[in-house]
């Protein structure tokens, strides 16, 4: 199993509307192959700060199988013009 780790920022006064368009787009990673569940957190701290985890099987089901789909198309309309700065993306394999 693999954990991607997303911190998003998004634009000054868009929070809600970025968690509106996150519950439609949350739909459309939730049916990809490989994928095992996740969670949006919000910071407490700073409200336009967010932590996106997402598991999956192995790594090629994000890198290859959800960024090369259909589904990343709509994914990206929803969510990419609230990011600032663009997100970076990490992934992770448990250890102990």
């Amino acid at each position: 199993m693999i954990t991607e780790i997303a911190l998003l920022k998004i634009q000054k006064n868009r929070s809600a509307e970025f968690e509106d368009s996150f519950a439609e787009a949350q739909e459309i990673i939730a049916g990809m192959e490989g994928y095992m569940g996740h969670e949006l957190q919000k910071c407490m701290e700073e409200e336009n700060k967010y932590l996106l985890i997402v598991k999956w099987k192995k790594l090629e089901d994000h890198t290859e199988g959800f960024r090369k789909s259909v589904g990343y198309l709509k994914w990206k309309e929803l969510l990419h013009h609230y990011y600032d700065p663009f997100p970076m993306v990490e992934h992770y394999k448990k250890i102990f």
